[in-house]
């Protein structure tokens, strides 16, 4: 069941949280916003998360690979799924994300989200 899902979504937009979190409550995920950052992100420590979704153009010190880097250390074996404004998944973070979805397409985006955790 979705709702036993718990998905972190790491963005600097807070209007984008609010959107990606609205979605993923609608369709029974429970979302957990993450606000990035010009110093960076702060991650929390909740061993319940089961999937990061990580926007790309952060505006940040750190590299979005940098973020990524640090999420795979926070969370061992937990997917990531990268959004992006770009047409295709940039090449210096493919290795360290498992899928990529274009912003502004929901039905992909949650096709995606399915497919990472299992349905819930």
């Amino acid at each position: 069941m979705a709702s036993q899902s718990t998905i972190l979504i790491l963005d600097d937009d807070p209007d984008h949280l609010k959107i990606y979190g609205w979605l993923l409550q609608q369709a029974g995920y429970a979302p957990i916003p993450c606000l990035v950052r010009r110093s960076g992100v702060e991650l929390p420590t909740d061993p319940a998360i089961r999937l990061v979704i990580l926007d790309y153009a952060l505006h940040t010190e750190s590299t979005p690979v940098e973020v990524a880097q640090s999420v795979i250390f926070a969370y061992p074996g937990i997917p990531i799924l990268l959004l992006s404004d770009i047409d295709g998944m940039p090449k210096d973070i493919a290795p360290f994300v498992r899928e990529f979805v274009r912003k502004g397409e929901p039905q992909k985006l949650m096709a995606a989200v399915s497919r990472l955790i299992g349905g819930g």
